[in-house]
């Protein structure tokens, strides 16, 4: 053999023998790969252990890591909802979620409620990555959330897994707008409509780019129809590129979705629905397919339980007292469990509103449906269950307002009122800017549009066409009359619809003030009770009495 024939035979075994070893090692490590499993939450709303609990899931996550690549991700509205988060400013939460090993999580609206000061505390307690790719900082100051991130990549054996976090421009108006301002600026922008689907299409193909082999969008944006174009299904059916969308913010039981996107790939859909009724399990299977499930059963864990225990011992020694009596059920929902504090007069909405009027002794008082978040029992009241009611921290004010501002304020309350209350089970047409009242009363023509006129963040513009709100009365000493839109009257509620412009409510932000943030909500109500009303609330709050009629 010539000494060219020796060298290409040796060059020939040489090759053989790295085909085998690369066969080989391509072989182990598709034996190797597991499946990954993303674990998800959204909407917890403080409820901690309730259901399958924090405890629950910690005990699920520990399962599903014996076996398998295991990432824990929260879809948003996690520290607000009840007594827990409103006395810790979402603290406990964010300690809790830090025990249990969250990875990634998103902002829903309801974590600016405590301010973007508070939330950019908690953000650098947070063990887990905010994933933010859709709020931008425009202004000269501090960007309060500058430790968030667009995306993440991870590998997880040889694949790469693209998480992206989207937030609902809704945030502006569902929780409070001077929080996302600098004086009268607004400086962090949310995109929404087009702008959304551009922003997340040039996020999904810079993580494609940079290869990621799957991309999961985890979303705070929920499907209602009231939410169009800013709704999760909207964000799929524009962009392409995403293989799933774990979702929040509709509080809707969505255990597994296929929604076609602009290419007409069917892309994963998936939501929890709220409060830990369930955990979900989204599982990336070794042959690259996506399916996902609701898991709503698991022994609780033995140390997140002890923990959990340990801070609630903090707090409920507080706010356990006894300070009131009601003799009647005061409920948010009607008599079939449907919420109606969103899209009618309630017991519940009488008192609260009665509460703000007396306790700022002005002629006409507003809460919002939205803020009002618990039914009261019949029995003891504690201010637990007060917390529970109104868990945002707001304070009580009040201002000079004319008649025709109140007029759109209520024209811009009752914009998605509908004459039917619930149907199959569902609450129709609610909002959580629809205004409880005291010193009113009126009716809603639902027959007639709405002529509400917002920008582009939701907020009120104006009233252009006709009302539907009609034959508007105030009480003046026992008397109704017809109100006045050049008069002029006192207006009470508190600093979240009056100064901030809460669920959109402009008209009264500029106005002259009276009381400035004077009191926390919650302690309206008890002073209410206890100083109006000799401590017990009676039988003129067993129903609604008649302030609101729908037409």
């Amino acid at each position: 053999m010539n000494r060219i024939k020796r060298i290409a035979l040796v060059m020939v075994i040489a090759f053989v023998g790295l085909t085998m070893v690369f066969a080989q090692g391509a072989a182990e490590a598709l034996e190797a790969q597991k499946d990954i499993v993303v674990l998800y939450t959204n909407d917890v709303h403080c409820a901690i252990d309730n259901n399958i609990g924090y405890a629950g899931l910690a005990t699920y996550k520990a399962e599903m890591e014996k076996d398998n690549f295991v990432v824990l991700v929260d879809a948003g509205d996690a520290i607000q909802g009840d007594t827990i988060g409103t006395v810790s400013k979402g603290e406990y939460l964010v300690d809790i979620m830090n025990e249990v090993g969250y990875d990634f999580c998103v902002l829903g609206n309801h974590e600016f409620d405590y301010g973007t000061d508070v939330l950019s505390s908690l953000l650098e307690k947070a063990k887990a990555q905010y994933l933010n790719a859709t709020i931008t900082y425009t202004g000269n100051g501090k960007n309060l959330l500058a430790k968030t991130v667009p995306y993440a990549i991870e590998r997880y054996g040889y694949l790469d897994v693209a998480f992206i976090g989207v937030s609902t421009p809704e945030s502006i108006t569902k929780s409070t707008p001077r929080y996302f301002m600098e004086g009268d600026e607004f400086v962090y922008d949310f995109a929404a409509g087009e702008d959304l689907y551009k922003t997340v299409q040039s996020v999904v193909d810079e993580v494609r780019e940079k290869g990621a082999d799957f991309v999961v969008v985890i979303s705070h944006l929920g499907v209602e129809e009231g939410s169009e174009p800013n709704r999760a299904t909207d964000l799929i059916a524009n962009t392409t590129g995403i293989d799933a969308l774990i979702d929040g913010h509709s509080h809707t039981t969505a255990p597994f979705e296929l929604i076609a996107d602009k290419s007409g790939k069917k892309v994963v859909y998936t939501q929890t629905g709220t409060k830990l009724n369930a955990i979900g399990k989204l599982t990336i299977t070794k042959d690259g397919s996506i399916k996902a499930e609701l898991v709503s059963e698991a022994e609780k864990d033995p140390e997140v339980t002890a923990f959990i225990e340990n801070l609630k011992s903090e707090y409920e020694s507080l706010v356990n007292t006894v300070v009131a009596h009601t003799a009647v059920e005061l409920s948010i929902t009607d008599e079939n469990g449907v919420r109606a504090v969103r899209n009618r007069e309630t017991a519940i909405g009488d008192l609260c509103a009665d509460a703000y009027r007396a306790v700022a002794d002005t002629d006409i008082a507003f809460v919002n449906g939205g803020g009002i978040r618990a039914t009261i029992k019949k029995g003891d009241i504690t201010t637990a269950n007060m917390i529970s009611v109104h868990p945002y921290g707001n304070y009580l004010c009040s201002c000079y307002a004319t008649g025709a501002e109140i007029l759109d304020a209520l024209e811009h309350s009752v914009a998605n009122t509908q004459a039917v209350a619930a149907q199959d089970g569902k609450a129709v047409g609610e909002s959580g800017g629809f205004l409880q009242v005291s010193g009113l009363k009126f009716t809603i023509d639902t027959s007639i549009p709405s002529s509400v006129k917002k920008d582009d963040k939701g907020l009120f513009v104006a009233v252009e066409g006709e009302r539907r709100v009609k034959d508007v009365y105030v009480e003046k000493n026992g008397e109704w009359e017809p109100i006045d839109p050049e008069a002029t009257y006192t207006v009470a509620c508190h600093n979240y619809m009056l100064q901030d412009m809460g669920d959109g409510y402009t008209m009264f932000a500029d106005n002259q003030y009276i009381l400035d943030n004077v009191m926390l909500d919650n302690q309206v109500i008890i002073t209410y009770i206890c100083d109006f009303l000799g401590g017990n609330v009676g039988e003129e709050y067993s129903a609604p009495q008649g302030r609101i009629t729908i037409i």
